[in-house]
């Protein structure tokens, strides 16, 4: 069987690793956008805590679940830089009616979600001990399932496991050939390329590869503005994710390396810039949950643009019309949650099997208000 993947973001990486694995012919191809969300994104995997839909919990439960053994299959095939570490997770809050309510659910969502790990409820003595840099006055809830991930490591790794099934990246501007209904390959650097099936993992960019075929699925660019801190003197590598009241974060790596994200601008389009006032939502948010930071240094600003859906679920699965076209994209905020396992998921589709989960709430084209 040979299959094409179009994007080598995490979704991207992850569907041609696994079609490899199962002995397909793949090619990766990818153009090199700037603003990719895998490599913006901070790697929070922690769905628990979200007050989104069942059907986004349902994928986001099992796109955590799935990560352990992702890393032991990567482990297996000599990749072992994945970027991925457990460190558990503070949902801290200054409203403790509200810390009661998140507990209450958490406690009772635990029983079908064993992997979300040990709950506890501290103080802020005892959150500070896990992060220091934590205002005064916040209480917490500790989650020790949660985890983070790098997500340009996890992407690299993935990317060359597949590479050592015979996968080849190709750099360069694809478009789709559709002969008599059906995908019959790609073509790139003035090549066509044959394939059985065409995943499309192209993130915000996968409308400007089915324009020309009229489809247009319901999904947009999102910018975020994510800032990396350096808190010299601190080593931040086992501090716990930090999740406030807000869609705001702090996560924390090796390296006295911290990170403070993230702005949502939908509506932004393709506007690859740092604004003042991006810069200025992300700081303040960081500082008032932890002024700790205050002093950190200010290494690097990311941009990227997240593929987003009004109603915050994927489009994962086949695009009706072209025979053999298979949508991997729209994961939003949740990218590296749900990319890997979703990326799986469509590989399986596209070798015909049945998915592990069932996806008809995912279906990539749909009317959303």
């Amino acid at each position: 069987m040979k299959a094409i993947v179009i994007g080598s973001g995490i979704a991207g990486a992850s569907a041609a690793y696994h079609l490899a694995k199962k002995g397909a012919e793949v090619s990766i191809l990818d153009e090199g956008h700037e603003g990719q969300s895998t490599k913006a994104g901070a790697g929070i995997i922690c769905p628990w805590f979200s007050s989104r839909s069942e059907e986004w919990y349902r994928l986001a439960k099992a796109g955590a679940a799935y990560y352990p053994s992702l890393v032991s299959q990567l482990e297996g095939d000599g990749e072992t830089d994945v970027g991925y570490a457990k460190t558990g997770a503070l949902r801290v809050s200054g409203d403790i009616d509200a810390l009661d309510r998140i507990e209450r659910k958490l406690r009772e969502q635990k029983r079908e979600a064993p992997e979300a790990g040990d709950i506890a409820r501290l103080s802020n003595d005892e959150a500070k001990r896990l992060f220091p840099p934590l205002a005064e006055g916040l209480e917490a809830i500790y989650v020790s399932g949660a985890a983070r991930a790098d997500g340009h490591l996890l992407r690299n790794a993935l990317l060359s496991a597949a590479k050592k099934c015979g996968a080849v990246l190709v750099n360069g501007k694809a478009e789709l050939s559709v002969e008599q209904g059906a995908v019959k390959g790609v073509t790139i650097n003035g090549r066509l390329m044959s394939a059985d099936a065409v995943i499309l993992a192209g993130g915000a960019w996968t409308n400007q590869l089915l324009q020309p075929l009229g489809i247009r699925l319901p999904l947009e660019p999102q910018r975020g503005q994510i800032v990396h801190l350096k808190l010299q003197g601190h080593e931040t590598g086992s501090w716990p994710v930090i999740l406030p009241d807000t869609d705001h974060y702090i996560v924390s790596f090796s390296g006295s390396r911290v990170v403070a994200g993230a702005t949502r601008e939908t509506g932004s389009g393709f506007d690859y810039r740092i604004t003042a006032g991006g810069m200025q939502e992300v700081l303040a948010e960081a500082l008032s949950i932890a002024p700790g930071l205050h002093g950190a240094t200010l290494e690097e600003i990311r941009v990227g643009f997240r593929p987003f859906t009004k109603d915050y679920l994927p489009l994962l699965g086949y695009i009706p019309g072209p025979k053999g076209l298979i949508a991997a994209t729209g994961f939003g905020p949740s990218g590296l949650t749900i990319g890997p396992y979703a990326g799986s998921l469509a590989a399986s589709l596209a070798f015909g099997e049945k998915p592990a989960l069932d996806m008809d709430q995912y279906f990539p084209v749909r009317q959303l208000s």
